[in-house]
C-alpha cells in the first residue's frame, strides 16, 4: 500500500479522534438532554437543514436564579441587601419601620419571607437606595467575590453551574448570542454577568429600580433612589424581552414557574426553537426541590412542559458534574 495513502489514513482518523474528543458539553451526561440540546444547535446551524436559521436570529435567553446559578436558601442579591440593611441599621435604627426590615435586620430571612414578594422588596429597596450605580455595582462584586455560601462556603460568585457556563460558550461558539433575562436586579447582575457568564452589561435584562440623573459637584451621575419600575419575572419576562432584546429568542432556558411565560413566548409560532427547564433533583451535590418551597417552585412547568416539547434537565442524572471548583 503507498505510503501517502496510509498517511492520508491517519490523518483522517486523526481529525476523527479530534471530532470525538471536542465535546462541546463534557459536564454533561450523555443523556437525552445532551443529545436534544446538540441536535437542535445542528439543526438550527446548518445552511442545508430545514431548521436553519440566521446567526442574526440565534437569540438564546436564561434566567439567572437557579438557571445559571444557586438560588437556596433564597436569592443571593437578597442575602447581600440583609447584609446591606443591618449595616445601614446599626447607624440609623430608625430605617426599621416594618416588620419585613425588622426581620431582615436580625437576620431572620424566615421572617422577611413570611412577608411575601413586597418585604421582600422592601429590604431590597432600602439596602439599594443612596448610591450610584457604579458604586452599588463595585459594592456587590466585592461581596460577591469576598462573602460566602452558608452552606458550601464557596464564594457566591462560584456557586454557578458548570454545565450551563458550558453551554452558554457552546451556543456562542455557534453564533447564537446569550441574554440574561432575570427576576434579579439588572444593576446586581451587571455587576459579574460578563467576567462570570462572558456576557455583557447591555445583555442583562432584569428587574428595574428607581434611577436618576443628576450633576454633584460639576460631575454627572446615575443614582439608585429606591422604588421598583418593571419587574422582569413571570409575565414580565417576555415583556422585557420585547423591551430590550427586541427579538424573539429561539432558545430559552429556566428553572421555575417564574420562566413559564418566557419559554412560552420562545417556543411558540413557527419555526425551530428549544425550551429548557433545570430540574433541581440532587440534594448531594446542590439541592432537591421542586413543588414545594419558598424558591423556585416548579409546578407547571413539570405538568406542561413535556408536553409542549420543553426538555427538562434532571441536575442529578444529567450533569456529571455541578460547580467549576468540584
Amino acid at each position: 500500500m503507498h505510503p501517502r495513502f496510509l498517511a492520508g489514513v491517519a490523518a483522517v482518523a486523526l481529525l476523527a479522534a479530534g471530532s470525538a474528543l471536542a465535546d462541546p458539553l463534557p459536564s454533561w451526561n450523555d443523556t437525552g438532554a445532551k443529545q436534544a440540546i446538540i441536535d437542535f444547535v445542528d439543526g438550527v446551524t446548518d445552511p442545508s437543514s430545514d431548521s436553519f436559521v440566521p446567526e442574526e436570529d440565534r437569540i438564546a435567553a436564561f434566567d439567572n436564579d437557579g438557571t445559571l446559578w444557586t438560588e437556596q436558601p433564597v436569592y443571593f442579591q437578597a442575602l447581600y441587601a440583609l447584609d446591606v440593611l443591618q449595616e445601614k441599621a446599626k447607624a440609623d435604627p430608625g430605617i426599621l419601620t416594618t416588620p419585613a426590615l425588622e426581620a431582615g435586620a436580625k437576620g431572620d430571612v424566615g421572617g422577611i419571607l413570611a412577608t411575601g414578594m413586597e418585604g421582600l422588596l422592601e429590604v431590597v429597596n432600602v439596602s439599594h437606595s443612596g448610591l450610584t450605580v457604579d458604586e452599588f455595582q463595585a459594592d456587590a462584586l466585592d461581596w460577591l467575590t469576598n462573602y460566602t455560601h452558608p452552606t458550601t462556603k464557596k464564594p457566591y460568585v462560584e456557586m454557578v453551574y458548570q454545565p450551563m457556563l458550558e453551554l452558554l460558550s457552546y451556543l456562542r461558539d455557534e453564533g447564537f448570542t446569550t441574554y440574561i433575562v432575570s427576576g434579579g436586579g439588572i444593576d446586581f447582575i451587571r455587576a459579574f454577568a460578563e467576567d462570570t457568564y462572558g456576557i455583557p452589561p447591555w445583555q442583562v435584562v432584569g428587574t428595574e429600580g428607581n434611577t436618576a440623573y443628576e450633576v454633584v459637584d460639576g460631575l454627572p451621575m446615575l443614582t439608585k433612589n429606591g422604588g421598583v419600575t418593571f419587574i422582569d419575572d413571570k409575565e414580565g419576562k417576555p415583556v422585557g424581552i420585547a423591551r430590550h432584546i427586541g427579538r424573539k429568542p429561539i432558545f430559552a432556558a429556566g428553572n421555575s414557574d417564574g420562566d413559564f411565560a418566557m419559554l412560552e413566548y420562545t417556543t411558540s409560532g413557527e419555526g425551530p426553537s428549544f425550551g429548557l427547564l433545570v430540574h433541581h433533583t440532587d440534594a448531594a451535590r446542590e439541592f432537591a426541590y421542586d413543588r414545594e418551597g419558598h424558591i423556585g417552585t416548579l409546578n407547571r412547568g413539570l405538568d406542561e412542559g413535556p408536553g409542549l416539547g420543553w426538555t427538562i434537565v434532571d441536575m442529578a442524572q444529567d450533569w456529571a458534574k455541578v460547580f467549576p471548583t468540584e
